[in-house]
């Protein structure tokens, strides 16, 4: 079996095998479908075996990928782990560092961390996935996972970031035309603006006692992006229940206003974390995580009277 490109097919392998598709890959890669397409075929070569069943609309793994793609997640860990490993104690900070977050939280907080760094290490690159999902960072090979809210017991190794609160807020002119809520009860009367899809990642429910459509009641504004909300509040649409790294900033700008049930400010508090795979960090990790807490600050600069 020729070897000398082997760790590099198995890379292009990993990555068809995640996206799906070769046009996929090659998109991740920066390349052609053809050259994706070729690679894996000197790869099926080699080990003498297919690892994809190919129709028009499928690309799905055969028996010998699925085994194959176990082995090749580990083995192209160990080989990121390796350079890394060898850079840190060169002291150089390079190659490519991938975390996911949430699309709204990787605008606003990471993407100047990075472009930052970028600046002072011209060898460092990122890929930054943009998601809701909870990314996996050992399945995706990802640097960093940065996750809100509670954290299920795995094997994964969490770093506090810092905490949000649930910032219950609303455009001042909203109360010209509305009367300000004193109860619960009051506050499902009004117009509210709610997440379109999934579970109630705000916590209405938790606030409410039930759901913003309970009774047939619609939702004033609904959307899938905080950033939307936001603006949607800024709009005078209705009350939102936003984080307040979305919506600290406006609050304390005077944009927006907290709003208070009597004298209770429902808030609620979770921390935000990073996570990632390896217990014993490399230099870069160490290096993103300390510019990110620099960066948000303690109290964290989103945080609703700080400053």
């Amino acid at each position: 079996m020729q070897s000398e490109r082997f760790a590099e097919f198995l890379g292009v392998f990993a990555d068809v095998a995640r996206e799906g598709s070769f046009s996929g890959a090659a998109r991740r890669r920066g390349v052609q479908p053809s050259s994706v397409s070729r690679q894996i075929d000197m790869l099926e070569a080699q080990v003498g075996t297919p690892l994809f069943l190919r129709s028009r609309r499928l690309l799905t793994l055969t028996d010998a990928g699925e085994a194959l793609l176990v082995r090749a997640r580990r083995i192209l860990d160990e080989l990121a782990d390796a350079q890394q490993e060898i850079a840190s104690i060169g002291g150089d900070i390079g190659g490519v560092f991938r975390l996911a977050c949430f699309p709204t939280f990787g605008k606003r907080y990471v993407v100047p961390v990075m472009a930052a760094l970028s600046a002072r290490y011209p060898a460092l690159r990122f890929e930054l996935d943009l998601t809701e999902r909870l990314a996996d960072p050992v399945a995706e090979r990802l640097d960093l996972v940065i996750r809100i809210g509670d954290l299920a017991d795995s094997a994964l190794i969490a770093t506090r970031l810092a905490t949000q609160q649930r910032i219950l807020c609303a455009h001042p002119g909203f109360f010209g035309k509305h009367a300000y809520p004193k109860t619960r009860d009051d506050l499902a009367d009004l117009c509210l603006i709610d997440k379109m899809h999934g579970a109630d990642l705000l916590g209405w429910s938790d606030l409410l006692g039930h759901p913003v459509g309970h009774a047939g009641k619609r939702a004033g504004f609904a959307c899938d992006d905080f950033e939307a909300m936001r603006l949607a509040a800024l709009g005078g649409l209705g009350v939102a229940y936003l984080p307040d790294w979305v919506v600290g900033p406006d609050v304390n700008a005077g944009d927006l206003i907290e709003v208070t049930l009597g004298d209770n400010r429902p808030r609620v508090e979770t921390g935000i974390f990073a996570l990632r795979a390896l217990a014993k960090p490399s230099a870069t990790v160490r290096l993103v995580l300390d510019e990110l807490k620099a960066s948000i600050g303690s109290p964290p600069c989103w945080a609703v009277g700080a400053g």
